[in-house]
């Protein structure tokens, strides 16, 4: 990377740093593109070099969060991961993960209020930074070492998705309507039925049933 290409990085990595310093702290609403560049020590113009508003530099902010998320229950499990099967995989990475959010409660506040579907996909084809975790490479992972054929793979993902993020939430947050320790059964349970819900039948399966 050349002198001006490091620069360029630089100043994106100190707006977004900066950015979600503001919106954890000042929150989301009460923060302006001003406050941002003027904390950053840039100007205006610079910001509309890299992010597009406001809302397009937090989309970028939950996407890379939520990466180091990934990265950091992956590399936390480390090479074993391959010697799991896939719904063991599938759990205790979202297990890391919400331990991981246990222990940063203004990440958890900042992720659940701001994570939807749209960003989550935009994040599977423009990762933040070079050290986010290649989010298509882990979709496509999940997809191809599942055991069966998955039905609709997607909306799976998604519901699973929306249920760790808002049941943590208020379970973290709140311990409502128990803690995160007693939570954890139930939700991984669902997540295990939601799985085996979206697996399709063997070929024969259903007919041998039929004839019995």
């Amino acid at each position: 990377m050349g002198k001006v290409d490091a620069n360029k990085k630089l100043k994106e990595t100190s707006l977004l740093k900066t950015a979600f310093e503001a919106f954890t702290t000042k929150g989301f609403t009460k923060t302006s593109i001003s406050d941002i560049v003027s904390k950053a020590g840039v100007a205006k113009g610079t910001f509309y070099l890299y992010f597009k508003d406001k809302y397009d530099i937090r989309n970028r902010l939950v996407a890379h969060k939520s990466s180091q998320l990934f990265r950091n229950a992956i590399d936390s499990i480390g090479p074993d991961i391959k010697d799991l099967d896939y719904e063991e995989r599938l759990i205790r990475i979202i297990d890391n993960i919400i331990n991981q959010l246990n222990n940063n409660h203004s990440l958890l506040t900042f992720i659940s209020k701001n994570l939807s579907w749209g960003v989550f996909k935009s994040a599977l084809t423009s990762p933040s930074s070079d050290e986010d975790i290649d989010f298509a490479e882990v979709y496509r992972e999940i997809l191809l070492e599942a055991p069966c054929e998955l039905r609709d793979p997607e909306i799976m993902m998604f519901m699973i998705i929306e249920l760790v993020s808002s049941t943590c939430y208020s379970v973290i947050l709140y311990s409502e309507p128990c803690t995160v320790a007693e939570l954890k059964p139930y939700l991984y349970d669902t997540i295990k039925l939601i799985i085996n819900q979206h697996k399709k039948p063997v070929a024969g399966k259903n007919e041998l049933a039929i004839q019995r």
